[in-house]
C-alpha cells in the first residue's frame, strides 16, 4: 500500500529570520518586487522596434533573374548587401 505523503516543514536554519517575529518577517521583505501580473514574466516576443528612420519598407521589386541569383550567391545578408549597394550609388550621385 502507498504511504500517504506529507509535507515537511522547511529547517529553521534556512529561514533567514525568525517567523514568529512580525517586525522581522516585514523588514526580511521589504526590499522585494511586488509581483505584477504574467505579462511581465512571459518574453518578449518578435524583433524589438526600431525607430521611425530606421525602419525598412517592403516592396515589390522586378530585378533581372541573373543578378537575382548573383545576390544570392553571395549568402545569407544579400539583401541587406543590395541595399548597401543602392544607397552608395544614391550617395555618388548626390
Amino acid at each position: 500500500m502507498n504511504k500517504k505523503r506529507i509535507s515537511v516543514h522547511t529547517p529553521q536554519a534556512d529561514v533567514p529570520y525568525d517567523v514568529k517575529d512580525k517586525a522581522a518577517v516585514l523588514s526580511f521583505w521589504d526590499g522585494a518586487i511586488a509581483h505584477r501580473g504574467l505579462a511581465e514574466l512571459r518574453a518578449k516576443r518578435g524583433r524589438p522596434a526600431k525607430a521611425e528612420h530606421e525602419r525598412k519598407e517592403q516592396i515589390a521589386l522586378r530585378l533581372d533573374a541573373d543578378v537575382l541569383a548573383w545576390y544570392r550567391t553571395l549568402g545569407t545578408g544579400w539583401q541587406t548587401r543590395m541595399n548597401a549597394v543602392l544607397k552608395a550609388y544614391r550617395d555618388a550621385t548626390v
